[in-house]
């Protein structure tokens, strides 16, 4: 385990010091593999990656403290010798990913509605504020309150409050097999079913539909997974992990097309929108992924009218007529300006990932 990278936060500091006495704005990077999500970045990079290395790992506690520039293919690796896993599966976009992006992104995969989201297993962490002071919150138990929220608001962030520095994670132990199954389903019934079998007791951790057929992920124990294997219809899906993997990294298929690609939040019961294009629905129909070239203006309406909001996740480029939209959706008036005042507190300049998530008028 590395414990020692006082050189490498002290040029941190250093970097983000001058940054905030000039106004001069960075962009933070890590491996650079989401580069293409959220607002376009602007100002001088800053470096995370020599900022690496886990600290502590206690298996038995279930707890993982880790410096932001580690690579997340080390952390998993390290928990796989111990038969665990970061419960929130984050998708993984190359091999570049470092687990401080993991955090700033705050992105989950098929497993979130079964295990929770990022912020749900961020205990504590270090960051560096915009004005270069290193601020510690949370710890590394859930029974430690104090400051817990402030670390958890970190996931999601994209940086725009504080460059990660190190982050207490609790993680979870792998299931001993997991088993898949399909049947084809038109939507409507896709969305029945999954949320029937979401409502019932049942070990599911995965369950999405991509237009034909509804996909089911069982995990467990090889004793309890066969009796309740047999009560569900549908039938063994072969390569199981293998499946669900390319659905978390977009390499499924349904990714691979130049077309602008939006992820939409809605309530898993609901069907219609009226929008053109193709859809692909996870997390039990919570998540729904469209391709799409409508306009923004319009997505947004019609996500908007059934209660939910929609992040253009990629393809801004490719909008008919170079439409100008903000990658995430607008927020409500209130949230907006609590948004503004919490930016304003950690990074008074408006140094760190300028514009990232809600464009020049929000951060």
């Amino acid at each position: 385990m590395n414990t020692d990278n006082k050189d490498d936060l002290e040029d941190l500091r250093s970097r983000v010091v001058k940054a905030h006495d000039s106004h001069t704005p960075l962009r933070i990077v890590g491996g650079d593999t989401k580069q293409f999500y959220a607002n376009e970045l602007v100002g001088e990079p800053l470096y995370t990656k020599k900022h690496c290395g886990i600290i502590t790992y206690e298996p038995s506690e279930l707890v993982m403290t880790v410096r932001s520039g580690t690579p997340l293919s080390a952390v998993q690796k390290t928990l796989a010798t111990q038969g665990q896993m970061l419960p929130f599966e984050p998708p993984v976009f190359g091999d570049g990913s470092t687990i401080g992006g993991v955090i700033a992104s705050g992105l989950s995969g098929p497993r979130r509605p079964f295990t929770g989201s990022v912020r749900d297993y961020v205990l504590g962490c270090k960051i560096l504020t915009g004005n270069g002071k290193v601020l510690e919150f949370g710890g590394q138990v859930i029974k430690n309150v104090a400051g817990y929220d402030v670390s958890r608001i970190m996931a999601g962030a994209m940086g725009t409050l504080g460059v990660l520095l190190e982050i207490s994670i609790k993680v979870l132990p792998k299931p001993d097999i997991e088993i898949s199954v399909y049947m084809p389903l038109t939507a409507q019934e896709a969305l029945d079913v999954m949320n029937a079998r979401m409502a019932k007791p049942l070990p599911l951790s995965a369950a999405c539909y991509d237009g034909e057929t509804m996909y089911l992920r069982l995990s467990g124990t090889e004793f309890g997974l066969s009796g309740i294997e047999r009560k569900i219809a549908g039938d063994r899906l072969d390569h199981s992990e293998l499946f669900w993997q390319e659905l978390n990294n977009q390499q499924h298929f349904f990714f691979r097309e130049d077309v602008p690609l939006w992820r939409l939040s809605l309530a898993s019961g609901v069907l219609h929108l009226g929008l053109p294009g193709q859809w692909f629905l996870d997390w039990g129909g919570a998540q729904r992924w469209l391709k799409t070239f409508e306009s923004a203006d319009n997505v947004r309406d019609a996500v908007t009218a059934e209660g939910g909001h929609a992040t253009l996740f990629r393809g801004k480029e490719l909008l008919n007529n170079n439409e100008v939209v903000n990658m995430f959706h607008p927020l409500p008036v209130g949230l907006g300006r609590l948004t503004r005042t919490i930016k304003t507190i950690f990074d008074p300049h408006n140094i760190l990932n300028r514009h990232r998530i809600y464009g020049q008028n929000a951060d």
